[in-house]
């Protein structure tokens, strides 16, 4: 297994596929999963003639369980210290959900010359939690039930999210995978309880407005408009005005999960996005 061991000693797990001269795009997966969540994406990238690489999130998949640093300020910095140790240049930077929040406040701090072009995917920016400056928002009530459904049974947590509003298998009419929903119980009861939990402060509350105003890059703002996780209205507009090279494309009636549930539809729009 590959891994870089950060400054703090922590162990991160990455994948690094393809030629080491190709264009490499670097997948930044959502809360509670891991780097498989983007198997689909890396093989058809791969095939595409493209190096793609990802990693485990720290206290998520195989990477170690610390007991701190769950929160976007380490996640960047772990992002910065993988690039540095693969030496990445003009990397592509994918993120969904929270994976979107990371890839928004790695891009914002990068070093020079490390990114060339970002997508965030049904994440988690400009900022989730309902407040007087975001009124849109979702309340706090909300973070504290997923708090307390992990705290109760998170592995019947982790069963009740992917069978309902993650795929939007909930909706009537919805092709249900069970593949799916077995894959993303497996990869979140690989990471760690205290991550997870500590997690969920991290994607709601992060205020990524500053971040979106200081990326320079092209970005590609993905959003499904049936998302139950990250609604819509609060989100991918606000991001795509934000951002100084923004791009907004708005999915009818996909569901948060639709990078996994319709990548025939999402993996083109990203290669024509990354080609152009």
């Amino acid at each position: 297994m590959s891994s870089i061991t950060t400054k703090d000693g922590t162990e991160i797990f990455y994948k690094d596929w393809g030629s080491r001269n190709a264009q490499p795009i670097v997948f930044h997966h959502g809360w509670p999963l891991s780097a498989d969540d983007w198997d689909n994406q890396m093989l058809y990238f791969l095939a595409q003639g493209f190096r793609v690489i990802a990693h485990d999130r720290r206290g998520h998949g195989r990477s170690s369980q610390t007991s701190g640093g769950h929160e976007m300020d380490t996640y960047a910095a772990d992002v910065a210290e993988l690039a540095d140790a693969l030496d990445l240049k003009n990397a592509f930077h994918v993120g969904h959900s929270t994976g979107g929040g990371e890839v928004v406040h790695y891009v914002a701090r990068a070093k020079p010359g490390r990114v060339g072009k970002a997508v965030i995917a049904g994440a988690v920016p400009p900022v989730m939690v309902k407040s007087d400056k975001n009124p849109g928002g979702l309340p706090i009530d909300v973070f504290d039930g997923l708090r307390s459904a992990l705290l109760a049974n998170r592995a019947q947590f982790f069963i009740d999210v992917p069978s309902g509003p993650f795929y939007g298998f909930n909706r009537p009419g919805a092709k249900v995978s069970q593949g799916l929903i077995d894959n993303w119980w497996r990869q979140g009861m690989m990471g760690a309880a205290n991550a997870h939990y500590e997690c969920i402060k991290a994607f709601s509350e992060t205020d990524f407005t500053e971040d979106l105003k200081r990326v320079e890059v092209p970005v590609l703002v993905l959003h499904g408009t049936d998302d139950q996780i990250v609604p819509y209205g609060d989100s991918a507009p606000l991001s795509a005005k934000l951002l100084k090279n923004g791009t907004l494309k708005s999915y009818e009636g996909l569901p948060h999960g639709m990078l996994s549930t319709h990548p025939d539809i999402l993996n083109p729009d990203m290669l024509a996005f990354f080609k152009a």
